[in-house]
C-alpha cells in the first residue's frame, strides 16, 4: 500500500532559498580568481608554482573530499555537516581576504575547498529530504542545478567587478553574509537528517578516495596546456590504479564509504555516468569560448566576462521546462536524450564560427548550456530519487564527483583536439612560442614589426578558431552518441513516489 508523500510548504521553500546562497558562492569560488590573480600576484608576489596552487588548490581539495563528506553527512547529520562547513568556509574566506603571504592564501583556499566539499553534497541531500513529493522535488533540484551552473559563470564577472572597484580580498569577503545567514537560519529552517543505520566510518577509504581522484584530475587538467607528457599520463594511470583499489575496498568492507547497493538502485548508475558526459559537454566549450572572446575578438577580460553572461539566460528556462515536460507525461528518457541533442546542436553551431562571430558563438553557448542543464537537472532528480534517502549524501557526492571528472576529462580531450589542430594550422615558419598557444603567438606578435606582427596574429587567431571548430565537432559527435544510450537506459524508469520513512528525518524537524 502506498501513501501520498507530504507536500513541502512555505518553510521548505524558504529553506531552499537559504541553501541556494551558499551553493551559489561555492560554485562561484571555482572561477572567482580569474580576474583577481593579477592583483594578488602584484601584492603577494607568489612564485609561479605558488600562483598555480592559489588557483587550483580549491578545486583539487573539493573534488578529493566530495565522497568523504557526502558519506560523513549521512552518518553525523547533513544539517550538522552543512553548518560546520559553512563556519569553516566563512572563516577561511576571512583569512583569504586578508592574507599577507602566498602560503597563507594557499592554506585558506584549501580550507575553502574542505568547506565546499561539505556544502555541495549536503545541500542536495537536504533537498532530497525536504521535498518528498516527486513533482516538488524535481522543481527544487532543477533550481539547484541552475544555480550551481550559473554560479560558475557569475564568479568570473563578480571578481572582475570587485577587483575593478575594490581590492582583491573583496572577492572572498562577499562569502561572509551568505554563510552568516545560513548559520543563523539553518538551525531554524532546515531539518536534521541522517542514516538510521550508520556503522563504523571507514577511515582507510578516505585517503584511498583522494589518491584515486586527485592524480586523475591533476593529470587531466595539465594535459590540454602541457601536452601528453609522461608525468601527466602516469598521474592519471596511478589515480586509476588507486580507483580500482578503492572500488575493491567498497565491495569488501563491512561499512564502506560508498555502499555498492547504491548502484543497484534502478536508474542510479546510468544517471551518474550520463551526468559525467553532460559535464564533459558543459565544460569542454568553456575552455575555448573564454579564449575566443578575449584573444580572438580582442575584448578585455571584464568585457568578455560580461558578454559570456548572455548565454546563461537560457539556463534559467531549461531546467523548469524539462521538469514540466516530464510532469506532463513525456518520457524522462526522451527529455534527457533531447537535451543531449540540443546541446550537440549548440556544438554544431559553434563549429560554424569564424574569427568574427560573436553572436554565433554566444548563441551556440546558450543552446549548449540550455540542453546540458536540462539533462543534468533530470539526472540529479533520478539519481537522488533512486537512492535510499538515508544514502542521499553519498549519492549526491557521487554525482558531484562525476561532474568534476567530466569537466577535467573534457578539458583534456577537447583541449587536446583543439591544440592539435592549432599546431597543424600554424605556419611552420612561426616561432616555437607562437606555435604552442594563441596567447604565446599574440605575445610574439606584439614584439614584431607592425606588418609581420599583424600577419602572425591573424594566422594564430584563424588557427585557434579552426581548433575550436575541430573540438566542437568532436563534442557534437560525443553528445549525439550519448543521446542513444540515454534513451535506452532511462526508458521506463520512474522516480519513487512512496512516502519516506519517518525515522529518516528527526521528528522535531530541527
Amino acid at each position: 500500500m502506498t501513501t501520498n508523500p507530504p507536500r513541502a510548504g512555505r518553510r521548505e521553500w524558504t529553506a531552499l532559498a537559504v541553501l541556494m546562497l551558499p551553493l551559489l558562492l561555492v560554485s562561484m569560488d571555482v572561477s572567482v580568481l580569474y580576474f583577481a590573480i593579477p592583483a594578488i600576484s602584484a601584492d603577494l608576489e607568489p612564485s609561479g608554482t605558488q600562483q598555480l596552487w592559489i588557483f587550483d588548490i580549491y578545486g583539487f581539495v573539493l573534488a578529493g573530499l566530495l565522497m568523504t563528506m557526502g558519506s560523513l553527512g549521512d552518518r553525523i547529520g547533513r544539517r550538522r555537516l552543512l553548518l560546520i562547513g559553512a563556519a569553516a568556509f566563512g572563516a577561511a574566506s576571512l583569512v583569504a581576504a586578508y592574507a599577507n603571504s602566498a602560503e597563507t592564501l594557499i592554506a585558506a583556499r584549501a580550507v575553502l575547498g574542505i568547506g565546499g566539499a561539505t556544502l555541495m553534497p549536503s545541500t542536495m541531500a537536504l533537498v532530497r529530504t525536504m521535498f518528498t513529493d516527486p513533482a516538488q522535488r524535481a522543481k527544487a533540484i532543477g533550481l539547484w542545478s541552475a544555480v550551481m551552473t550559473a554560479g560558475i559563470a557569475l564568479g568570473s564577472v563578480m571578481s572582475g567587478v570587485l577587483v575593478e572597484y575594490f581590492w582583491w580580498g573583496s572577492v572572498f569577503l562577499v562569502n561572509l553574509p551568505a554563510m552568516a545567514l545560513l548559520l543563523v537560519l539553518g538551525p531554524v529552517l532546515l531539518p536534521e537528517s541522517r542514516s538510521p543505520r550508520t556503522g563504523r566510518f571507514d577511515l582507510p577509504s578516505v585517503p584511498l578516495s583522494m589518491a584515486a581522484i586527485l592524480p586523475v584530475v591533476y593529470g587531466l587538467k595539465e594535459i590540454p596546456t602541457e601536452g601528453w607528457h609522461v608525468r601527466y599520463v602516469m598521474s592519471v594511470t596511478v589515480g586509476l590504479l588507486f580507483a580500482a583499489w578503492f572500488v575493491h575496498r567498497q565491495r569488501t568492507a563491512a561499512f564502506p564509504l560508498i555502499s555498492p547497493a547504491l548502484f543497484r538502485g534502478h536508474g542510479f548508475t546510468p544517471a551518474v555516468v550520463l551526468n559525467l558526459v553532460s559535464s564533459f559537454g558543459m565544460m569542454g566549450s568553456t575552455y575555448f569560448t573564454t579564449q575566443y572572446l578575449q584573444s580572438v575578438l580582442d575584448k578585455s577580460a571584464l568585457v568578455a566576462a560580461l558578454w559570456a553572461l548572455l548565454p546563461s539566460v537560457l539556463i534559467g528556462f531549461a531546467a523548469p521546462l524539462a521538469m514540466r515536460l516530464v510532469q506532463r507525461g513525456v518520457e524522462r528518457a526522451h527529455v534527457v536524450a533531447g537535451g543531449f541533442v540540443i546541446a550537440a546542436a549548440g556544438y554544431g553551431l559553434l563549429a560554424l564560427a569564424g574569427t568574427d562571430s560573436l553572436w554565433l558563438v554566444l548563441a551556440a553557448c546558450g543552446i549548449m548550456a540550455g540542453g546540458i542543464v536540462a539533462v543534468m537537472s533530470q539526472l540529479a532528480d533520478l539519481a537522488l530519487s533512486s537512492a535510499p534517502v538515508e544514502k542521499a549524501g553519498a549519492a549526491s557526492s557521487l554525482m558531484e564527483t562525476g561532474t568534476e571528472f567530466g569537466g577535467a576529462l573534457s578539458m583534456a580531450v577537447l583541449g587536446s583536439v583543439g591544440t592539435a589542430v592549432y599546431h597543424h594550422e600554424m605556419p611552420a615558419s612561426a616561432p616555437d612560442a607562437a606555435r604552442e598557444t594563441l596567447a604565446g603567438a599574440l605575445a610574439v606578435a606584439g614584439q614584431l614589426p607592425e606588418s609581420a606582427g599583424e600577419a602572425l596574429a591573424f594566422a594564430a587567431r584563424a588557427a585557434f578558431t579552426d581548433g575550436m571548430r575541430g573540438a566542437a565537432i568532436a563534442g557534437m559527435i560525443l553528445l549525439l552518441a550519448a543521446a542513444v544510450p540515454a534513451a535506452r537506459a532511462l526508458r521506463g524508469i520512474r522516480v519513487r513516489e512512496n512516502a519516506e520513512r519517518a525515522d529518516q528525518v528527526s521528528p522535531s524537524g530541527v
